[in-house]
């Protein structure tokens, strides 16, 4: 997601909510879909959190509104730490990088089948279009690891 799309899809957000009522985050995912703003809810919510867009109570029931001009923007760290705690799964050391550069397109492929693997030593892999890159517990990991994929791709 590039942060000119978030953006647009932000200001898109307050734009609906200023000028209807929304009391639901499903009803605003379908403004967002009706002007070409396609998201799901857990992006929607992460945004409404952002924003500082908050529920009220209104005629019909509660729905969203611009945070008062008063109203602090959110705290980043906060917004990390909620973050983390509902998405994260582990935090790990790592102090070894390596890199596995892949024919177009299949990098996500190999860095699947990596993870599903379960190599030891192997804390996480980010996958690009055509490079994979695989964080290691240490150095001593990255160069066995390194010999062991070499192997197994005949390189």
């Amino acid at each position: 997601m590039t942060p000119a799309r978030r953006r647009a899809r932000e200001r898109a957000i307050l734009q609906i909510i200023d000028r209807r009522p929304i009391r639901t985050q499903t009803e605003l995912v379908a403004a967002l879909a009706r002007r070409g703003v396609a998201t799901t809810q857990a992006t929607l919510s992460r945004d409404i959190r952002r924003l500082g867009v908050v529920k009220r109570p209104g005629a019909g029931g509660p729905r969203y509104h611009r945070p008062e001009p008063e109203t602090t923007p959110p705290n980043p760290r906060r917004v990390l730490a909620v973050t983390l705690s509902e998405f994260a799964l582990e935090v790990g050391p790592g102090d070894a990088l390596l890199a596995v550069r892949t024919l177009s397109g299949c990098a996500n492929a190999v860095a699947i089948a990596v993870d599903e693997s379960e190599l030891e030593g192997v804390v996480a892999t980010v996958a690009g279009d055509d490079t994979i890159l695989i964080l290691c517990r240490d150095a001593e990991t990255r160069s066995r690891l390194a010999a062991d994929l070499r192997s197994l791709a005949g390189l």
